[in-house]
């Protein structure tokens, strides 16, 4: 490989390194494909190595580069498409719902779900804790809550806790009229739970999609999704593989 001599630019000299290696992955590498170790990267684009570790740092967060121990930094493969939501509105726990319940407990919820729920001030509802694998990675993890009268009858149940006890709870929450719900996105950093579950280091980016359920006039339950902000790219509707490419000649498929 040549050497490439970046440009006189206004912007932090790292980041447009970033968005230069960002093109060279697309045109000269492959996935999976092991880069160059940083001092031939250096030279290479003629910066020291501290600016190129942190232009390296950024695709990592992107999503663009992974480092595994022991092989290197290798080209990370697309996101994976995941589906959110679609117009059909379903229950937490229905057939067509991807999530596997974890566990399931009574706790009180922070101030601002016990506001949604219109719960009292430390007052417990049940917690269930569902996860979502994608290609055998687990892509996001969910806190799902559920005030005691979205599901009356379920101090009748013989299910104390874990699993079985979280599809308890579904069960009970899909026996009320489902008369809607909406949805939020927003950028997060993982907290200490969700990034162990997600294998991430805490603080990492993440998306947290906020979904409340309407049923009798009311928040009936609330759930607040993390997903891995590298890996995932979410989908909405019933359309699923609309595609953006890095290279800008190609359209959205």
């Amino acid at each position: 490989m040549g050497t490439t001599q970046l440009e006189s630019v206004p912007e932090p000299k790292y980041w447009h390194l970033r968005t230069v290696l960002s093109e060279a992955l697309d045109s000269e590498f492959s996935v999976g494909e092991i880069l160059p170790n940083e001092r031939d990267l250096a030279a290479r684009f003629g910066v020291a190595r501290a600016t190129l570790r942190q232009a390296l740092e950024q695709l990592e967060l992107e999503g663009r580069l992974q480092r595994r121990r022991g092989v290197g930094t290798t080209v990370a493969p697309p996101r994976v498409g995941v589906a959110v939501g679609s117009r059909r509105h379903t229950w937490p726990g229905s057939a067509e719902d991807a999530w596997q319940p974890v566990d399931c407990e009574r706790a009180a919820p922070p101030a601002a779900v016990a506001a949604a729920l219109e719960t009292g001030p430390g007052e417990a509802v049940h917690v269930v804790r569902r996860s979502r694998m994608s290609n055998g990675q687990r892509v996001a993890t969910e806190l799902l809550h559920i005030p005691d009268a979205a599901v009356p009858d379920l101090t009748a149940i013989d299910a104390p806790s874990g699993a079985a006890r979280a599809r308890a709870v579904l069960r009970e929450l899909q026996r009320l009229e489902l008369e809607g719900q909406d949805r939020a996105v927003e950028l997060g950093s993982a907290r200490a739970d969700d990034a162990k579950d997600l294998d991430r280091l805490p603080g990492a980016p993440v998306l947290v999609v906020t979904t409340r359920f309407f049923a009798g006039g009311r928040t009936a339950a609330l759930s607040v999704a993390t997903y891995r902000a590298d890996t995932c790219r979410l989908t909405f509707g019933d359309s699923p593989d609309v595609e953006i490419h890095h290279d800008p000649e190609q359209r959205a498929s």
